[in-house]
């Protein structure tokens, strides 16, 4: 199906769906709260926050909150426009045009 070539394949899994759409709504997520909210193992969510860094579609910042270390998430600009693009895209699938 020629419709199928215009979706992003960064965004083809649930995991990373659900990355993004948590951080499209939020400033920035903790790792912790990322994986909470997706129930996800460390390993799992790492691999796929890895491969979203990798894209330039998510920033990450290490910091420490007391004396523990945190890591928190937020989307690019070029991360938002990727994803907008790709929920078109499945809106236009969806819709069937």
């Amino acid at each position: 199906m020629q419709i199928l070539q215009n979706f992003n394949k960064a965004f083809e899994s649930k995991a990373r769906l659900g990355i993004m759409s948590v951080l499209m709504v939020n400033d920035e997520v903790s790792f912790i709260v990322l994986k909470d909210l997706l129930s996800m193992t460390d390993g799992n969510l790492a691999t796929h926050l890895r491969a979203l860094e990798e894209a330039n579609y998510i920033a990450f910042k290490k910091e420490f909150i007391g004396r523990k270390p945190s890591t928190v998430y937020s989307v690019t600009d070029e991360g938002k426009k990727a994803f907008n693009e790709h929920l078109n895209e499945l809106e236009k699938f969806i819709k069937g045009s």
